[in-house]
């Protein structure tokens, strides 16, 4: 017996982060707290994204206090500004960084208590509060899987928690959020996509269905990444590396992993 977890609506492909906004306004939720980092809120990623909320009328407040490997300090920081301006959801907007802080923050708001309570298996009692997680790396699958990784400060220990409360609602991946990444970030994530489609297929809780996935994600990856790579601008080679860390993403996060990420984790 599997179970497959996977977010219930996922929008994939050229300027679908322009259906945002009447996805959320359907769903009526009216005030997000927008989870992001310095250098997106100072891009031309941020304007694109603001846009469909603004087109129907939905609040927000942005918080981009996220570092990179996302700190306990991130988290509580986050929560206490979607207290304090009463958010009813939360927007991740970026790469696997500002997709963990949303996914821890979203399960406190919901459960109490400090990160360091969910560190582990499935440690949260309620749904967190619903995510809509727009994507802007081709690197880490955060947007659609149930795993994020916390840095406890005090301890130098970096907490995996692993929560199908902490699922979102609704994952974004547009390929036109992508086109100004650096060639070395372009290179470096897309090579995080591959650790995690080989180590799906290969770690022991693979099964047929995320073998096939795995191996979909591998050989979109060899056919776009070295495109991507070579031309930032290339929006199909762009759209085949989405499509390809929504295969692995899927896969791995059914199947899990193996000691690469053991061994990264101790290393981070």
């Amino acid at each position: 017996m599997a179970t497959f977890y996977v977010p219930s609506v996922n929008l994939i492909g050229k300027g679908v982060v322009n259906e945002v906004g009447p996805y959320i306004k359907e769903l009526g939720y009216k005030k997000a707290l927008l989870v992001t980092d310095k250098f997106i809120e100072g891009s031309d990623i941020l304007p694109k994204v603001l846009k469909p909320l603004d087109a129907e009328g939905i609040e927000y407040v942005i918080f981009s206090d996220v570092e990179p490997n996302p700190t306990c300090k991130n988290v509580t920081d986050g929560l206490a500004a979607l207290k304090e301006h009463g958010c009813d959801f939360i927007i991740s907007l970026g790469g696997g960084s500002p997709q963990d802080a949303a996914s821890c923050i979203s399960i406190i708001a919901t459960n109490g208590g400090k990160p360091q309570d969910y560190e582990g298996l499935h440690k949260s009692a309620k749904k967190g509060l619903p995510v809509v997680a727009i994507n802007t790396t081709a690197g880490t699958s955060a947007e659609i899987t149930i795993n994020y990784v916390i840095t406890d400060e005090e301890r130098k220990v970096k907490m995996v928690m692993v929560d199908k409360n902490s699922l979102a609602l609704i994952s974004v991946n547009d390929p036109e959020l992508m086109l100004s990444k650096p060639k070395g970030l372009t290179a470096a994530t897309g090579m995080d996509a591959l650790t995690h489609a080989v180590e799906a297929l290969v770690t022991p809780g693979a099964y047929n269905v995320t073998k096939k996935l795995s191996i979909g994600a591998i050989e979109l990856i060899k056919e776009y990444l070295p495109r991507a790579v070579a031309n930032g601008q290339d929006i199909e080679a762009r759209e085949g590396m989405v499509n390809a860390i929504f295969l692995g993403g899927m896969s791995f996060n059914n199947a899990g992993l193996g000691y690469v990420h053991s061994m990264a984790h101790q290393l981070g």
